[in-house]
């Protein structure tokens, strides 16, 4: 028997799907908010880290 019918019995397996969906797509929405906001500067800033010592 393949892996999918052991899936498939499982009662509310599609919330799953849904959930981690979201959490994929919430993420990468904050991320891609949060790097079009930032000034350059900053960038530049957190690049020169490992530097400044």
């Amino acid at each position: 028997m393949k892996f999918i019918h052991y899936i498939e019995k499982v009662s509310g397996i599609d919330i799953y799907g849904l959930a981690s969906l979201l959490i994929f797509v919430l993420f990468f929405t904050v991320m891609l908010t949060w790097v079009f906001k930032t000034k350059k500067k900053t960038f530049t800033d957190i690049s020169r880290i490992p530097l400044d010592n």
